[in-house]
């Protein structure tokens, strides 16, 4: 994609910035089919456009629920063609989506007992950082 770039367009630097990734994840990502720069520099730069910042944004907010790069085209492909489609093929994917969002509402329930397990073996950690160099409960001192 190569010639007039629109308006407001930014390097995948400023884009890194933003989203907090790092410029090798936004190429991996454009490789894999799941975001496209709108354009090129006349040096040859990636250019995005703020939507391509949004899809990042939507990119990057998959990632942690553990969808695969072809569940994530998949997904993106489906908001693409709600928001160009109408008639059964909307309704087809409106119900593609409401699986996903099935789905993804399972994936975030699993990450939640994850953290509170997380949350529970760092209050296990932190129990045991209050006995450093002390007598722990219920054991006997070596020393005494």
């Amino acid at each position: 994609m190569s010639g007039t770039a629109p308006a407001s367009t930014m390097r995948i630097g400023e884009l890194v910035e933003r989203t907090g990734l790092s410029t090798r994840t936004v190429r991996h990502y454009d490789d894999a089919g799941l975001l496209h720069p709108t354009g090129r520099s006349e040096g040859g730069f990636r250019l995005y456009s703020d939507d391509d910042l949004q899809r990042l944004l939507v990119i990057r907010r998959m990632k942690p629920l553990g969808l695969s790069l072809e569940q994530m085209v998949d997904l993106l492909d489906i908001l693409d063609g709600l928001r160009t489609t109408a008639g059964p093929e909307r309704d087809r994917l409106q119900a593609a989506l409401d699986a996903y969002v099935a789905d993804t509402e399972e994936r975030r329930a699993e990450l939640a007992r994850n953290l509170d397990w997380a949350d529970e073996f760092l209050g296990i950690l932190q129990h045991q950082q209050t006995y450093r160099g002390g007598e722990r409960p219920g054991r006997s001192n070596p020393s005494g």
